[in-house]
């Protein structure tokens, strides 16, 4: 990186255990067993207070995950292509994913990436401990986001949203996009029990954590823990889209 060319400061903003902004420039790389010619970045995870670990994960030439990813009895994992395009396989199942395309792996089922162009490939990546269901379990599930078609998002025009995962009690969590529109919003400042680990796709926009209005952008990473107030507005001249994950069709834990 050089050395500094202005004073030292940062847009990310840490509140732990509640919610956090982490902006591109502050992140730095972490070594994770597995994984070769890439360059990976924890976002979310237990430390920040958070009951899931995010990644966001660049695939050089040749890279990819030897190992697998995830696999233990109680844990599922899922990833996003950013941009690029990559190669992944599960429970004896291969897929190409291209920008957009997702693929998510129920516990015990490993995950296998690669990258499959000359250029980089860029990954939003999540794993999490299964909350199981008896007589229910998950299965592997792929699809490209590009495929599927936005409704509105309580019933607004501008704001839209879009279902990656089946809506089952099998799973425990799903991943969406929300979109807005120039100068659209939520409807109210949420308050609620699910958490959050959002990336932004595109866009610029005001959000609202814990009451307080933040400045975010494209390439950023949201943690929004629960119950903690939480909305957006969309700003700037194109719209402010991103991909967050959501825990569901569970009951509270005593």
């Amino acid at each position: 990186m050089g050395y500094p060319k202005d004073l030292l400061s940062s847009r990310s903003i840490i509140e732990h255990g509640k919610y956090a902004l982490i902006a591109p420039e502050g992140l730095v790389n972490n070594v994770i067993p597995g994984f070769e010619n890439c360059i990976i970045s924890i976002l979310g995870s237990p430390k920040l207070g958070a009951s899931f670990v995010d990644y966001v994960v660049t695939m050089q030439n040749e890279g990819k995950n030897t190992e697998g990813f995830g696999g233990q009895e109680d844990v599922e994992t899922f990833v996003y292509v950013i941009e690029g395009k990559i190669k992944a396989a599960a429970a004896e199942q291969e897929f190409v994913l291209e920008e957009s395309g997702y693929l998510y792996c129920p516990p015990g089922t490993k995950m296998y990436l690669e990258n499959h162009w000359g250029g980089d490939s860029r990954l939003f990546l999540y794993k999490q401990k299964y909350r199981p269901l008896e007589g229910r379990k998950p299965w592997v599930y792929s699809n490209h986001a590009n495929k599927i078609e936005y409704r509105n998002y309580d019933n607004m025009h501008n704001v839209n949203i879009k279902d990656l995962l089946p809506a089952d009690i099998d799973f425990d969590m799903n991943f969406h996009i929300l979109s807005f529109d120039p100068a659209a919003c939520h409807p109210f400042i949420e308050t609620h029990v699910q958490e959050h680990g959002a990336y932004l796709l595109s866009g610029e926009g005001m959000y609202n954590l814990d009451n307080q209005w933040v400045p975010v952008k494209k390439g950023d990473y949201i943690f929004m823990g629960p119950y903690v107030h939480q909305a957006a507005y969309a700003v700037g001249r194109e719209n402010l889209t991103y991909v967050y994950s959501k825990d569901c069709n569970r009951d509270a834990a005593l």
